[in-house]
C-alpha cells in the first residue's frame, strides 16, 4: 500500500529543540532524544467512511511530531497501518451493498488526498492489515505455542496474565477495562475465557466474511491488536520513541499491543511513550462514525474552505485537549491565515528570530501550539501596525509556519 506524496520541509537556522511530551504510562513528561533516528508509530483508520476533524487532529498532532524531530536534525521513521478489514467495515459493506475490499480502496484514498491537502508528511510505511496478514500469522502461532494464547471454539484469544506489565500502558482498574472492552470492540461476557479481558488474536472464518489461510490456526482473519504489533515490529522493532493515536486507544488498543508484542520477544517495553490525543466533539458529543455527528475534511474542502486553515483550526487547540468544532472555530482560523498572509507579503518586516525561537520552544513543550500560534500572531501584530525594516523576516516566518506548523503561507 502506498502512502501520499510528503512536501518539502524548509530548513530554518539555528537549532531545533529537544520534544518533551506527555506520556500516558507514566503520566509525566518524557525527553524523547535518544537517537539521530526517532521511530514513531501512528495507529491509522478503518477505511469505512472519509476523513473527519476528529481524524485530522490526531494526525496533525503527530505532524508535529516529526516537524519538532526534523528541526532538531533527526531523521523520522514513521509507520503508520490502515485496518482495511474489520467488524466495522464490513457491516458498513454490507448496509450498503458495496464490496468491503472496494469500500475500503475508496475510503483510502479519499484519506490519501486529505492527508496531502493538509500537509501532513507521510509515513515511510503504510501498511494495510489485509497485506500483514502473512506476517501476523506466525506471531499468533508463536504465542499460542508458548501458551500466552488459547483457542476457544476456533477462535485464539491472548492471555492477559501472560504479560507481567499489562496495564502498565493505560494505569487503568480491572472494573474500568472492562467497561471499555465492552465498549470498544472486546468481548468480555463471552463464556470460556480465562479472563474477561483477554483479546482475540484471530477469529475463526464466519459465514459470509472475508477470511484468509491462518496455516495451524485454521482459515480465518486477524484481531485488531496483533495487526499493528506485526506491522511495528517488522518496521520498527521494540522499544521504538513512540505510540500514537487518539485517546480512546490507550485501551485497550495500545495496551493490548504492547502486552502482545511484550510476550512475544520477552522485551520491555514495546515502546518508549504512549502519547495520546484528545476527542473532537460535535453538538456536544465525540465526533464518531457511530453516532453520525461528523465534519469531513473533504467536505469542507469541496466547499472551498483553504486546508491551511483547516490545520490552523486544528493548531489553535492542545493536542491533548478535547475540543468542540464549530463555525466560529474555523471562522477564526480563515481570518488568522488571511492575516498572516498579508504579514507575510510586504517586503520587509520586523525581526523575526525570537518569533522562531518561541515557536520552537512552544511545541517542544509538549506541542503547544496554541503558543506558538500566538508567537506568530504578535510577529503579524507587530508588522500590522509599526511594519519593520528587516527584509530577511517575512521570509524567516513564512519558512517557520511551513516548516514547523505544517501552514504554506
Amino acid at each position: 500500500m502506498h502512502a501520499w506524496p510528503a512536501s518539502e520541509v524548509p530548513a530554518l537556522p539555528g537549532t531545533g529543540r529537544d520534544l518533551r511530551i506527555h506520556d500516558t504510562a507514566t503520566g509525566g513528561r518524557v525527553t524523547l532524544a535518544h537517537g539521530p533516528v526517532a521511530r514513531l508509530y501512528v495507529c491509522g483508520i478503518t477505511p469505512y467512511d472519509a476523513t473527519h476533524l476528529g481524524h485530522a487532529a490526531t494526525y496533525n498532532a503527530f505532524d508535529l511530531v516529526q516537524r519538532v524531530w526534523l528541526d532538531n536534525q533527526r531523521q523520522v521513521h514513521y509507520v503508520q497501518n490502515v485496518t482495511d478489514v474489520d467488524d466495522p467495515l464490513l457491516e458498513r459493506a454490507l448496509a450498503t451493498g458495496e464490496d468491503w475490499a472496494a469500500l475500503a480502496e475508496r475510503e483510502t484514498a479519499l484519506f490519501r488526498e486529505d492527508m496531502t491537502a493538509l500537509r501532513m508528511l507521510p509515513p515511510a510505511h503504510f501498511v494495510g492489515a489485509v497485506e500483514a496478514i502473512p506476517g501476523i500469522v506466525p506471531l499468533v502461532e508463536r504465542l499460542r505455542d508458548s501458551g500466552a494464547a488459547y483457542e476457544l471454539d476456533g477462535d485464539v484469544y491472548f492471555s492477559v496474565e501472560s504479560d507481567p506489565h499489562f496495564g502498565e500502558v493505560s494505569g487503568l482498574d480491572a472494573a474500568t477495562m472492562r467497561q471499555l472492552s465492552a465498549e470498544r470492540g472486546g468481548d468480555p461476557d463471552r463464556p470460556g475465557k480465562k479472563n474477561p479481558l483477554d483479546p482475540m488474536l484471530w477469529m475463526a472464518a464466519r459465514d459470509g466474511e472475508p477470511h484468509w489461510d491462518g496455516h495451524s490456526l485454521g482459515p480465518g482473519r486477524p484481531g485488531w491488536h496483533i495487526e499493528c504489533v506485526a506491522i511495528a515490529l517488522k518496521h520498527l522493532g521494540m522499544g521504538f520513541d513512540m505510540q500514537g493515536g487518539g485517546s480512546d486507544l490507550a485501551f485497550p488498543h495500545h495496551e493490548m499491543g504492547a502486552s502482545h508484542a511484550q510476550a512475544l520477544t520477552g522485551e520491555f517495553p514495546f515502546a518508549q511513550s504512549y502519547v495520546h490525543a484528545g476527542m473532537v466533539a460535535l453538538d456536544g458529543e465525540k465526533m464518531s462514525k457511530s453516532k453520525g455527528n461528523l465534519v469531513f475534511v473533504s467536505a469542507l474542502r469541496r466547499a472551498g474552505t483553504d486546508p491551511a486553515a483547516i490545520r490552523l483550526a486544528l493548531l489553535a487547540h492542545h493536542y491533548r485537549s478535547d475540543w468542540e468544532y464549530t463555525e466560529a472555530v474555523l471562522d477564526e482560523a480563515v481570518a488568522r491565515l488571511a492575516r498572516w498572509r498579508a504579514a507575510v507579503s510586504r517586503p520587509d518586516g520586523p525581526a523575526a528570530e525570537g518569533m522562531l525561537d518561541a515557536v520552537r520552544e512552544a511545541l517542544a513543550d509538549d506541542l503547544d501550539a496554541p503558543a506558538a500560534l500566538r508567537a506568530v500572531d504578535l510577529w503579524a501584530e507587530t508588522q500590522a501596525a509599526v511594519g519593520g525594516t528587516d527584509e530577511g523576516a517575512p521570509g524567516l516566518v513564512s519558512r517557520t509556519v511551513d516548516a514547523l506548523l505544517g501552514v504554506a503561507l
